[in-house]
């Protein structure tokens, strides 16, 4: 199971709609879609702020969790950002993997050549 954050923020018609229907409404619709797809809804809470809601999913996987995002989006009364959650075991597998990556040349060397002249021209620049 893959953990999601979703950032959402409703649209006027997204707020008449949730006038009429509540809160506890639109969490108990959550949860019985995310279940529908074999996930588990954790954490729902309206918010204040640029963002109305934010809720955290489990979903098989990222597939399962655009479908979500394509469906809910495309009612035009919401929308959201999803955001991928790794769990800590995950973090301590991807430092263990070896990843070769070799900056771009010039960057490092104008970087450098930068660093050099403001040296030399003592700091104006």
């Amino acid at each position: 199971m893959s953990k999601y954050l979703i950032e959402a923020s409703y649209t006027a018609e997204g707020v008449k709609g949730l006038m009429k229907q509540g809160g506890t409404a639109r969490r108990a619709m959550v949860q019985k879609m995310v279940e529908s797809l074999g996930g588990r809804l954790e954490v729902f809470y309206f918010a204040f702020g640029e963002k109305d809601v934010y809720l955290i999913f489990d979903v098989p996987d990222n597939p399962t969790a655009a479908a979500i995002s394509l469906a809910v989006g495309g009612t035009g009364a919401i929308r959201m950002r999803t955001i991928v959650l790794l769990t800590l075991e995950e973090i301590d597998q991807a430092m263990k993997k070896l990843v070769q990556y070799e900056p771009p040349r010039w960057e490092v060397q104008e970087v450098a050549k930068d660093i050099g002249r403001l040296i030399s021209e003592g700091g104006k620049g």
